[in-house]
Order: structure tokens, then sequence, then C-alpha cells
């Protein structure tokens, strides 16, 4: 595992929507750093990322109201215990629960293990609302996944919020769990 600069010089092999990913970030000219891995499935594989890439690693939970008309994404440093109803308090939305799988592919075009803010991006309807810890949005550094497993990103935080945001037109509310 070796921490590099941007996109991968060879793109062989790698899916439409993690070359969306670095696509969007060179438009913005985003800085990032990459690290490529084995995929990432568990908290302790992202902790050993983490140790690479030195930047806040984010659980990212895909969220829906019980009706499933209402949909969240959390970013929580993966240090923090998430109770539901700590947030629900917050955002006024009661019985959160995990959403299904598919529809995280419907609405984000990502699986499980593969959740990340950068899915934004393929949520062109608005469908899901970002909730973002207080402690991610005061990290330099937010570590992600370009919509895959395999790779695991570092950007400015400042950058999430100020350019990548915006250009994918989603805001996010600040939440404190």
């Amino acid at each position: 595992m070796k921490l590099q600069n941007g996109r991968p010089a060879d793109t062989t092999g790698r899916l439409e929507k993690e070359l969306r990913c670095y696509d969007l970030l060179d438009r913005l000219g985003v800085p990032y750093e990459r690290v490529d891995h084995a995929p990432a499935m568990t908290m302790e594989v992202c902790q050993e990322i983490d140790r690479e890439l030195n930047a806040v690693i984010c659980k990212n939970l895909f969220l829906c109201n019980r009706q499933e008309t209402a949909f969240y994404l959390l970013m929580i440093p993966d240090t923090k215990v998430f109770h539901t109803k700590d947030l629900s308090a917050q955002i006024g939305s009661a019985r959160l629960s995990f959403a299904k799988a598919e529809y995280m592919q419907q609405l984000l075009d990502i699986t499980p293990g593969s959740v990340s803010v950068l899915g934004l991006m393929n949520d062109t309807a608005h469908k899901v609302q970002l909730l973002i810890d207080e402690d991610v949005l005061a990290s330099e550094y937010v570590g992600c996944h370009p919509c895959i497993n395999t790779s695991s990103l570092r950007l400015r935080t400042r950058d999430l919020v100020e350019k990548i945001l915006p250009a994918i037109e989603h805001e996010f509310i600040k939440v404190k769990l």
C-alpha cells in the first residue's frame, strides 16, 4: 500500500464510476492522494488504510426513514458510535435505519462497503441528504472511497465543503454525535 498523487496512470480494469470520481476532482482542481488496496470491507482494514492516508476515515452510513421515503448519508469518524436516537432528534426524522442495498445502488451507484460522499455526484435527483459530524468538519483531511472499496482518497475537508459539494449541488447538515 503506497500513497500516490492523483488518478492512476493506468486505468485498465478500473470501473467507470471510479473514473468519474477522478474526472470530477480533476475538473474542479481538487488535489487528492490515493491508496490502492484490497477490498476494504471492515473498519479494521480501513484503520490500516487510515494510517497510510493520515486522514479522518469516516464511517459512511446510508440511512433511511421507516417509510423509505427520506434517505441520508452520514459521515462520522470511525471512532464514534452511531446511536439512531441521537441523530433522529437533530434532523427531525424518527425511526432511522440502514437503507437497503438496492437504494444505495439506485440513488448513489455504489454497493455496500463502497459508500462514499463522492457517490452523491450520482444523486442528480437530490434524494439523499448529506449529514456530516462536526468532528469530520473540524479535521484538515477526510478519507473516502472513489465509489469503489479498492482505493481510498485523501481530500482536504475544506475542498469537500467548498468545491465538491457545491459542484454536485449537495448541501449538508452539520450534526453532533
